[in-house]
């Protein structure tokens, strides 16, 4: 499976700009890369204007989905159309997607883990629903939303449902950019499967983002990391074949003995 990675700045409180933005890269990596999948960031359509998502969150069925639903089939790609604000229920969630080749919504997610560094909690929803898998042309994936990255036993659950890949969509700061790295590593090694992390670049409100997208196999090695500070996409082809040959050759699930844990 190939896939491209979109590196992107976002444009604070902008979504219709930002929607143009990714149409506009969609085409070009398309005709230039002809990836299978492609991937998108967290909250790309607005930013972290938090202060603004009352007007600024969509409905359900509102442009955002639509327009990923759209480049899909005319592309005839999978999107992991990172997240954006979603009203539901008179409250807002960070809401990832996943659209397939047919234009299908085959998958979302609400991030359920949010920053208390930033004051998410003042403005937006957890998710209460667990994280799951979905299938893209017949393998198994996963995703979850930045913060998320900071607690193994939501990757070890996806990888426990036979996830072969994990998608990380985040803007994760340059503040902390040495744990973006180390975290996506062990991840990767301790359960066993891919990680693929799209991250933004730029800054908004004092904040500068460490970008480092960056696609890491089942062995923890890395296949490709992009720069810190520029817009880019990254492009690799997974090996899913790889994970089985790991997992056989460290049979770490084999190996482990959870009636023996603490209770969580």
């Amino acid at each position: 499976m190939k896939i491209a990675v979109y590196q992107m700045d976002i444009i604070p409180g902008k979504p219709e700009q930002n929607r143009k933005k990714v149409a506009n890269w969609v085409e070009s990596v398309c005709n230039e890369d002809k990836p299978d999948t492609v991937v998108l960031p967290e909250m790309w359509t607005t930013a972290y204007t938090l202060n603004d998502l009352e007007d600024l969150a969509e409905d359900e069925s509102e442009t955002t989905i639509h327009l990923l639903k759209e480049l899909a089939v005319k592309f005839q790609i999978n999107i992991v159309g990172g997240s954006f604000a979603t009203k539901e229920d008179a409250k807002i969630y960070n809401r990832a997607v996943v659209i397939n080749r047919a234009g299908e919504l085959i998958y979302q997610y609400d991030k359920m883990h949010l920053v208390p560094m930033l004051n998410e909690h003042l403005y937006l929803e957890g998710g209460k629903s667990s994280a799951g898998i979905f299938e893209l042309d017949g393998q198994k994936m996963g995703l979850i939303i930045c913060y998320d990255l900071r607690f193994p036993e939501l990757m070890r659950g996806l990888a426990l449902q036979g996830a072969q890949a994990v998608f990380v969509l985040a803007e994760w700061p340059e503040a902390r950019s040495n744990h973006w790295k180390v975290l996506q590593q062990a991840r990767a090694i301790e359960n066993q499967m891919y990680i693929i992390s799209s991250n933004r670049v730029g800054e908004y409100d004092g904040v500068e983002f460490c970008g480092h997208s960056m696609i890491v196999d089942p062995w923890g090695d890395f296949i490709h990391v992009a720069s810190q500070h520029k817009e880019e996409t990254v492009v690799a082809s997974l090996n899913l074949e790889k994970v089985k040959e790991v997992r056989e050759n460290v049979p770490v699930f084999k190996s482990r003995t959870p009636e023996y844990y603490l209770p969580h």
